[in-house]
């Protein structure tokens, strides 16, 4: 039987909260959103790895997931990392079921992630990264997927500039994962700074994904990534462009 869409009407009390226990059925709620509201589902991390990331201990990266709920029915969620020797965040997957936008959950997961960054951090982090679908680069293909799961790439983007996002000026690519295993090409890197700015220091672009790329990478092909990225960055700054 298929569950019943979450949802949240006009004066919804919708409650937001780490999820710190593995075992939480939020993360398997969390998953089955996240396979709803995202056209690749292929590139999800899915219920079991969250599981094994959350019960891993903090160190040089720590994992964490923030949900949105009602009535104890998952209406949002993100999962996110911190990255200590950048003290940056990278989110792997913000959504918010189609039935319950609106009503300010992303923007409450944001805050919230924010939060738990910080109290990571022991103190402020520098921001928090994102990597998000390029709408002008998606095939026909990629957009009717989109329109399957009821998705705009455009309302998105413009969701993530709400939030304060802005894209990197960095033609970037996710190293694995696009056609014959070769790298993601329509994806731009979004930076959402603690502090309002127009640039963003090229080296901390590179820390951070060097650190979020290492554990699936390994270490030589992290780095030759990242060398890729240098190599196209040309400079000790970048700048940050609308994401919208």
């Amino acid at each position: 039987m298929k569950p019943a869409a979450p949802r949240a009407g006009p004066g919804s009390r919708f409650s937001v909260r780490q999820v710190t226990d593995p075992h939480d059925p939020a993360v398997e709620a969390f998953g089955r959103l996240q396979q709803q509201i995202y056209f690749e589902p292929e590139l999800l991390i899915p219920p079991p790895v969250i599981r094994a990331l959350l019960a891993l201990p903090a160190g040089e990266r720590g994992n964490f997931l923030v949900v949105a709920e009602e009535g104890g029915v998952l209406l949002g969620g993100t999962f996110f990392h911190y990255l200590r020797l950048p003290n940056t965040g990278f989110s792997s997957f913000m959504g918010v079921a189609p039935s319950a936008r609106g009503q300010g959950i992303a923007r409450r997961l944001h805050q919230q992630r924010f939060a738990v960054l910080d109290q990571a951090a022991g103190g402020k982090v520098e921001g928090v990264f994102i990597d998000v679908v390029a709408p002008e680069r998606l095939s026909p293909e990629a957009l009717e997927a989109e329109r399957r799961v009821g998705s705009d790439p455009l309302a998105r983007r413009q969701a993530f500039a709400a939030l304060g996002f802005s894209r990197v000026d960095l033609r970037y690519e996710q190293p694995v994962g696009g056609p014959g295993g070769g790298p993601v090409t329509h994806l731009d890197l979004l930076y959402c700074p603690h502090q309002p700015t127009e640039w963003v220091p090229t080296e901390r672009v590179l820390e951070t994904l060097r650190a979020y790329w290492r554990p699936w990478l390994g270490e030589q092909r992290a780095e030759q990534e990242v060398e890729k990225l240098r190599q196209r960055a040309k400079g000790a700054r970048l700048r940050l462009l609308p994401a919208a």
